[in-house]
């Protein structure tokens, strides 16, 4: 595998990380449709990110994949407000573990991919965290913003606490076969990795 960085693989991982922000935005518009399809869309999301991640992994063949696109995502979250401290602890806890997962297992191995994008399949549930760390934060934010009671709607998502409970143990299988999904897929990404 090619390790040198040129101009069109960096072009290409700025790409990436784009592609990777439209999956949080898509995500984060989802609740336009009810609040319980933005507090649990992150369980499917990773359906659209094992594409961004094993292609991603295959552009940078060492340490950086999950720190490039979840680091991406946490600056311009900061820059516009959008993070608070359980989202950023959140997200660089996750990506060290990617990392560390994906240092583990041979940076150039599918297996180190596959590995690694289970901890980092759940960044999206960082950023929504703040309905459960500041729930009365949120709900004055939803009054704010969102139609009338919509803070309503919220209320009995947030206090469902075993859904939310289902909803991350169901991430673990969706990323797994996600990332499978994206193999196939992406047959000449994948045959890049031993």
């Amino acid at each position: 595998m090619d390790r040198k960085l040129t101009f069109k693989k960096v072009a290409t991982i700025v790409l990436m990380a784009v592609a990777y922000l439209a999956t949080f935005i898509l995500g984060a518009a989802s609740g336009a449709i009810h609040p319980a399809c933005y507090a649990y869309v992150g369980a499917v999301l990773p359906i659209l990110t094992a594409f961004i991640y094993l292609y991603t992994c295959t552009l940078i063949p060492r340490f950086g994949a999950a720190t490039v696109l979840n680091g991406f995502i946490l600056v311009l979250f900061l820059i516009v407000g959008e993070a608070d401290l359980f989202c950023v602890i959140g997200m660089v806890v996750l990506t060290a573990l990617a990392e560390i997962l994906r240092k583990a297992k041979g940076y150039e191995t599918l297996k180190s991919v596959r590995w690694s994008f289970v901890p980092f399949a759940f960044s999206f549930f960082t950023y929504i965290s703040h309905w459960w760390t500041d729930t009365e934060g949120s709900l004055a934010a939803a009054v704010e913003e969102m139609p009338a009671g919509y803070d309503q709607l919220m209320l009995p998502v947030i206090e469902n606490i075993p859904m939310l409970i289902v909803v991350l143990v169901l991430t673990i299988p969706i990323a797994i076969l996600a990332m499978r999904l994206a193999e196939r897929v992406m047959k000449k990404s994948a045959t890049l990795l031993k």
